[in-house]
């Protein structure tokens, strides 16, 4: 792992791996298939980008969208590592040059899109040069079970065939356990390893209300974050632009973009974003998947998105840095009536998984469960916290109220007595004690359950009613959309179930900080930090680059709370490599400088180690205090499942310190961990074969052995003596 330690600290400035970098790493320097799937803004990218620099030959990444490759090809130049991208926007000139490149060894990383790439000229051209890797991005778009299904996606599984010894990757950011037997499958992976992270986002807020006045919602939500850039999703592309339109009127920097508008348009309005020409995109979900901007500080959804995976994918374009940032849910009920027409026509098959997608949704939306465990749980995960302290929920910002059953009596009561015959909105007014010519008309001014809830906001009732249908004491039938008590609504009127209804929280806890905000801000100067930042994007302009290529808010601020004055402490700041340091650190220093000598402040504050990346401490221990405890446990003959569970670590991490302890320690005897018949097997296979490849052993002894008892084997092998040659 050595190499790729270097390589991350010589081209990213990281001192060490995030949570399954170094595992899925060492699969990919291994040629082992692997399907990755981390949260957008783990670490995706590098688990195949920091292999790519280290090994022989060059890296083919297959990528959906030419945005998206020129972002990430841009920010790999940036750190001074040479990659090019091939779409339809080159001219001629410029595609034959890349392939010169590609010919000539003089490129690490090669970013296609997979209709180009399963070309027949491209696959014979790649066959006649060394390719080290092949990593599939966005890999959940191969699966019809997935959110965002490509049919072209499906040409790649040749790749498997047409490149036998190459190891084939796929990394996705959002999959279910279905869906990630289906991405195996789809692109034919062999004894793939398997690696997903956390589902959580620590870092982002949840916070979900009920649609009111969007426009002042949406503005609240846009003037908490001045001068950052932001996401406003809609569910249809008329609302994107009346939303769009009355944004800009009000003096916002906001631009619509969906499929209605020109190539032109979009990819003018995705660049303005990007570069920080303007602030806001108003968007239908066709806009995110392009987008590597690593600094969208809020995302809001002004309708409920059909599928928690949806929501799951699209907030998670904001805080991409690990750094703070909210998500929006402003939704109704109403959201979920559209959705089901829209998706009407579908076969009955499809359109049940659709409907138990948006009841999942529903949930959500009426839950009052912290939104971070309700989305870790849904991918099939453990959420280990009692409090997450970032969402409405944990920030005590909605409450359930007093007499959850009385008031669910009321409401369903009145149902009945309007005989099951009317709406939500009629309901209401009923139990509001409206006088209405209809209600007046009807005779349900004389109703006994009239003006039961005359004290109440007619909006509170309605939200109310809403919550009632979500957890299934109502129904709606016909196309006006009539109430009807189910049968567990009966339960609930014979007091056999009780309800969760939420209401706004009576105290103001709204400018309540999620930690999260807290710690990423500790000790930064936010005036220098806005200096750095208007610094960033001159030379962002001067570069032809959008600003967060250049640096992500992560090393902004950790230089606004560093203050470094030379070139070397300039370097420890997070996400600051070689290259940047040559070419940005003199300019960036100057304005530190100045900034700290005009108001007096501190320099060269100590760092001890680099800033760590924000997600980086998953558990309790350090990376070292982890290694160091293993090896003392390997040193007392402990197995590896006793050392796995002491330092709590996943296997392979635990094998990896287990190899490493071999190397300095010099043993030569694998007995403690591996039994001597499976030794045996092992080294009579390594010597059929020409180097140390694992891949190789592992098909001689077809499949019985894992890669992990395999590496421990070889690393005693290399320790031991040669045998004596016969006389």
């Amino acid at each position: 792992m050595t190499p790729l330690r270097d390589a991350l600290l010589r081209y990213w400035g990281y001192d060490s791996f995030r949570p399954l970098q170094a595992e899925a790493m060492q699969a990919v320097v291994e040629h082992r298939d692997s399907l990755v799937v981390m949260p957008t803004g783990g670490g995706k990218s590098i688990c195949f980008q920091a292999p790519a620099v280290t090994m022989p030959g060059i890296a083919i990444v297959v990528s959906p969208l030419i945005s998206l490759m020129k972002d990430q090809v841009d920010t790999l130049r940036e750190c001074g590592i040479s990659a090019a991208c091939v779409n339809s926007a080159q001219t001629a000139a410029e595609r034959q040059q890349i392939a010169a490149d590609v010919r000539s060894g003089n490129l690490k990383l090669l970013y296609v899109a997979p209709e180009r790439l399963c070309t027949q000229k491209m696959l014979d051209f790649l066959a006649d040069v060394e390719v080290s890797l092949i990593a599939i991005d966005e890999a959940h778009c191969i699966s019809a079970w997935g959110h965002d299904f490509r049919p072209e996606y499906r040409m790649l599984r040749q790749l498997r065939s047409r490149f036998p010894k190459v190891g084939v990757h796929a990394y996705t950011a959002t999959a279910t356990e279905e869906v990630r037997r289906d991405i195996v499958a789809q692109l034919g992976l062999e004894s793939a390893e398997l690696l997903v992270g956390s589902f959580d986002r620590p870092n982002l807020v949840y916070k979900v209300v009920r649609r009111k006045e969007v426009l002042k919602q949406v503005r609240e939500v846009i003037d908490a974050n001045p001068n950052e850039s932001g996401i406003v999703y809609c569910i249809s592309r008329r609302e994107v632009d009346e939303l769009a339109e009355a944004l800009r009127r009000a003096g916002y920097k906001a631009k619509p973009y969906h499929a209605g508008l020109s190539d032109q348009e979009r990819h003018k309005h995705q660049d303005e974003f990007l570069n920080d020409d303007i602030q806001i995109v108003v968007a239908t979900v066709a806009f995110g998947m392009g987008i590597d901007k690593s600094n969208v500080r809020y995302v809001i959804h002004t309708g409920s998105p059909k599928s928690l995976e949806h929501y799951q994918q699209e907030t998670g374009r904001a805080g991409r840095d690990g750094l703070e940032a909210s998500c929006w849910l402003i939704w109704t009920a109403g959201n979920f009536i559209t959705w089901r027409k829209m998706l009407s026509d579908l076969p009955a098959d499809a359109f049940r998984q659709a409907d138990d997608s948006l009841k999942s949704m529903e949930r959500f939306c009426n839950g009052v469960t912290c939104r971070h465990k309700v989305l870790v749980e849904h991918f099939g995960q453990t959420f280990g916290k009692d409090n997450c302290e970032a969402c409405d929920v944990c920030l005590e910002q909605i409450e359930q109220v007093a007499e959850p059953l009385v008031l669910g009596q009321k409401i369903l009561s009145c149902v009945v007595r309007v005989k099951e015959s009317f709406g939500a909105d009629y309901v209401a007014q009923v139990l509001t004690g409206s006088r209405e010519a209809r209600i007046v008309e009807n005779g349900h001014d004389q109703l006994s359950t009239w003006g039961l809830l005359k004290d109440e906001k007619k909006t509170n009732v309605r939200d109310w009613i809403e919550q009632l249908a979500s957890q299934g004491y109502l129904t709606r039938v016909g196309d006006y959309n009539v109430l009807k008590v189910t049968p567990t609504g009966r339960e609930l009127l014979h007091g056999k179930s009780t309800p969760r209804l939420l209401q706004a929280a009576a105290k103001k806890t709204a400018s309540r900080a999620a930690k999260s905000e807290a710690d990423s801000w500790d000790g930064v100067d936010s005036g220098l930090f806005e200096t750095l930042r208007q610094l960033r994007r001159q030379i962002a302009t001067d570069h032809n680059v959008p600003p967060f290529v250049v640096f992500a808010d992560t090393t902004l601020r950790d230089l606004a709370r560093l203050r470094p004055t030379t070139l070397a402490g300039f370097r420890q700041a997070h996400g600051v490599g070689d290259k940047k340091t040559a070419e940005y650190g003199e300019t960036f220093l100057q304005a530190i400088a100045q900034h700290s000598a005009a108001r007096g402040l501190t320099t060269d504050i100590a760092s001890t180690s680099k800033k760590p990346q924000p997600e980086a401490a998953a558990s309790a221990i350090s990376t070292s205090a982890a290694q160091q405890m293993a090896f003392d446990l390997f040193r007392e003959g402990k197995s590896i499942e006793e050392v796995r569970l002491a330092v709590n670590r996943a296997p392979a991490t635990v094998c990896e310190y287990l190899v490493e302890f071999i190397h300095q320690t010099e043993l030569s005897d694998p007995s403690t961990w591996v039994d001597d018949a499976t030794s045996r097997k092992i080294i009579d296979a390594r010597r059929q074969q020409s180097d140390n490849r694992l891949r190789p052993i592992f098909e001689a002894l077809g499949g019985t052995v894992t890669y992990d008892t395999i590496r421990i084997t070889l690393a005693c092998l290399q320790h031991a003596a040669p045998p004596s040659d016969p006389e």
